[in-house]
């Protein structure tokens, strides 16, 4: 490779790199703010929450990862312009594949690193993460109930310990059930514990008594040395986690087990995401490519047009949509399984042809500068008013 080669390569991988960070830092953050309830409704502890935001990363890097290396190729060939680095390049005689080979490399690099994290990383952390939110609706009973205070645990129930004790055992237990309609159930014991079973979990109740109110007001106790009150139910599922077409491998999408609950309810879904795993890592080259067809070769400081990097997000958030929308669709309409392969690589198409042909995508000239002479009258009108604002301070 050469030097002018190894520079473009190391320019744009640094800005790739520094893009891919701080991008995946905003899309990350909003996805872990999503796992907030895991603490504040199931009584987790922060370190729970912290290994379920990290097991959202390897679902958000793959995403992230067109975007960074489409800021980096228009931000790197923008600064060299701007630089005349690509008029010297140019002048001195070197083929334009100098400046496009090494952003491929890291394109088709990203690319396989995407193709890869979607297929391994990806389905493993999902399946942790079920795994840990199903562990932790499973616990819910242990660590939701507090001393000294009622916890709703359904629509009529409610529990409440006046103390834990230091063998575990719970002291002073009242639950109420009302769910009933016209009876009303008050049980009260002085001692008990929960106890874990394969179905869940049971609240043994340990020298107590039961009030049972009926609807026309008669009512009844009765005392007993130990009862079990089933707490199971009221959790929000079983420690097993079900895994959906997201969680699966690819080799389980190529050869689907047709007993799956979730695969016979909607096996085009199933197929619809074996087609998106196969297309999605495309995505990186095809905004490398828009990069490239947008701010790819040497222009006069002149001309009247809008920064490459707009233009380029601008047309790659475009043909990422369109394969979001293909992808939704394509779970329920066969038709769409084939706009998710013609999207990246008609898109791959169309600048490879500006970029043999030497012309620049980009908004026409006309658009461009009504653009300019538009945002230079708002930017005027701006000034004249803070000015006049300051004046009057």
């Amino acid at each position: 490779m050469k030097v002018i080669e190894l520079y473009i390569l190391r320019r744009t991988l640094s800005i790739f790199a520094a893009a891919l960070a701080w991008v995946l830092l905003i899309v990350w953050t909003t996805q872990v703010l999503n796992r907030i309830d895991l603490v504040t409704s199931s009584g987790q502890s922060a370190a729970t929450f912290f290994v379920a935001g990290a097991l959202t990363l390897p679902a958000v890097i793959p995403i992230v990862m067109p975007f960074a290396i489409g800021i980096a190729v228009a931000q790197t060939l923008a600064t060299m312009n701007t630089d005349s680095e690509l008029v010297v390049i140019s002048a001195a005689g070197s083929p334009r594949h100098a400046v496009i080979r090494p952003i491929l490399l890291i394109a088709i690099a990203t690319s396989i690193a995407a193709f890869a994290i979607s297929n391994t990383l990806e389905p493993y952390s999902r399946q942790a993460l079920r795994q840990l939110l199903a562990s932790a609706n499973a616990d819910l009973i242990s660590t939701v109930l507090q001393e000294g205070s009622f916890q709703k645990m359904d629509d009529g129930v409610f529990v409440q310990i006046s103390e834990r004790l230091p063998d575990g055992q719970l002291g002073g237990i009242f639950v109420a059930d009302t769910r009933e309609k016209g009876m009303k159930l008050i049980y009260h014991a002085r001692r008990g514990i929960t106890v874990e079973r394969e179905g869940g979990s049971i609240l043994v109740m340990q020298d107590g008594e039961v009030q049972r109110q009926s609807e026309n007001g008669d009512v009844s106790v009765i005392r007993f040395e130990a009862y079990a009150f089933d707490l199971s139910q009221f959790t929000r599922g079983s420690d097993t986690p079900t895994l959906y077409r997201k969680d699966r491998y690819l080799t389980y999408l190529l050869n689907p087990d047709p007993n799956d609950k979730a695969y016979a309810t909607n096996p085009q879904s199933y197929r619809a995401e074996l087609h998106k795993r196969l297309t999605d890592w495309l995505y990186p080259i095809v905004f490398a490519l828009i990069g490239i067809a947008v701010a790819g070769d040497a222009r006069s400081f002149r001309e009247a047009r809008v920064h490459p990097m707009i233009t380029t997000l601008a047309i790659g958030l475009l043909v990422r949509w369109v394969g979001f929308y293909a992808s939704n669709q394509a779970e329920t309409k066969p038709f769409f399984v084939f706009v998710l392969y013609a999207v990246p690589i008609g898109m791959m198409v169309i600048c490879t042809g500006f970029i043999a042909t030497n012309r620049m995508m980009e908004l026409p000239t006309s658009w461009t500068e009504k653009l300019s002479e538009r945002l230079q009258s708002v930017r005027e009108d701006l000034s004249r008013r803070f000015g006049w604002a300051r004046r009057r301070a």
